[in-house]
Parts: structure tokens; sequence; C-alpha cells
């Protein structure tokens, strides 16, 4: 007789609000949205955004997008971009700048046309311009000039208040203890509430259980989830 097939629970789309009113707000991070609500108020028309994977990077431009009338547009999309059309609102928000993953020419083509337009721009990135390895020389120094915000790992109270929303993005409620529960079992890290989040969530609809601590005990052995 052959195994049972594991059921599969349907990977479902999950909403994810990004308005200024659903930003969690912590000491990692207020650096960043005090740039952003200060806008126009900015020592200078371009920013960048340094964090890890998921600390609030893309929420805070949408919601400087939403205040500004700025258009998106991913790094890896540069190279085929039309430049001055992206730049016709007067803001421009580029996404994801990697080491690798966007064309050199065409981030200092649009380096000088923002600033012969008085653009504003804001970049968002996981590493920090200065330490991106790039060929062009005159590129390396714009990048080292841009004035750079950092978003820090989670305190504990931001932990808590993420996982409480990952988990409502996906009509769950967990009470005060699982939340607990699952903060001290997995990495300080935006990344891993949301992994947990998705697992708990996943596993239940899966196995047919509510999310308990329970279930929590059984998935969240590893600290590194």
């Amino acid at each position: 007789m052959g195994a049972v097939p594991r059921q599969l629970a349907l990977a479902l789309a999950h909403a994810e609000s990004f308005a200024r009113e659903d930003f969690l707000q912590g000491p990692g991070n207020a650096a960043a949205l005090a740039l952003i609500d200060r806008w126009p108020d900015w020592p200078s028309r371009a920013a960048v955004l340094v964090g890890p994977e998921g600390s609030g990077k893309s929420h805070l431009g949408a919601i400087w997008s939403a205040a500004s009338g700025a258009r998106a547009l991913s790094a890896r999309a540069l190279r085929d971009a039309d430049l001055p059309g992206a730049l016709a609102t007067g803001a421009l928000l580029v996404e994801d700048l990697a080491p690798g993953a966007f064309d050199e020419r065409a981030l200092f083509h649009l380096l000088n046309l923002a600033r012969e337009e008085e653009a504003y721009l804001l970049l968002t990135a996981r590493l920090a311009p200065p330490v991106m390895a790039v060929a062009i020389p005159d590129l390396a120094s714009r990048l080292r000039a841009l004035p750079v915000v950092t978003l820090a790992a989670p305190d504990d109270a931001l932990l808590h208040a993420l996982i409480v929303k990952l988990a409502a993005d996906r009509q769950l409620t967990l009470d005060a203890d699982l939340v607990r529960y699952v903060a001290a079992r997995i990495e300080r890290s935006f990344a891993a509430a949301r992994r947990a989040v998705a697992l708990l969530d996943e596993e239940a609809m899966r196995q047919k259980r509510p999310v308990t601590r329970v279930l929590a005990s059984e998935l969240l052995r590893d600290p590194a989830v």
C-alpha cells in the first residue's frame, strides 16, 4: 500500500497594508520614519534607507510615494527604464539596490539627471551604498555622498507587535502569551517573524488545527527558524 500523500495547504496571497497608520514604529526604525515624515524638508534631495529583509523599507517607500507622488522602480529595471519619464513627478523611489544587480551607467545617469532637475530620490538597499563595489569611480563617489538612514533589528516590543500584525494580515488572532512564546523562539529579525507566522498559518491549515502553543512548540524548536 502506497504512502498517503501529504495534504498541501493552498498558498494564498495575504494583503499587507502599507498605509502610514499601519507602520510599526520602534527605536530601530524611528530615524527612518522621521526622515519620511520630514519630507520635503530633507538635508539632501536624495537619501538611502538601509536595512535587512522585511525591516520596513518598502513600507516606508510606499508612505513616501503617497506623500510625494513618487513613481517606483526596481533597481534591476534601471537599464531599460525611461529615466526622464520616471522622474516626471519630481520624485522617484528606487528599490532593492544590491551589488551586481543594477546597471551602473543607468544609476549614474539617474543621479545626474535627478540633480539637474532638482528631483527627489529615495533608494532602498540591504547594504549601505559605500560598501558596494562598483566599477565606475564617479558613481562610487556619488553613492558615498548619499545620506544613509539605517533600520536596525526590532526590540522586544516591536517584534511582538510585528508578530501580531503579520498574524492579523492572515486573519489569525494570537494571544499575548503565544506571541511572547513565538518571539522567544525565533531570531530577533523581521524576516524570522514573517517566516514563523507563515509556518504556523500554513501548518495549521494543512493539519486543520488551531494555532496554539502546542503547535508552535512543534514547529519552532530551532531558534533560527
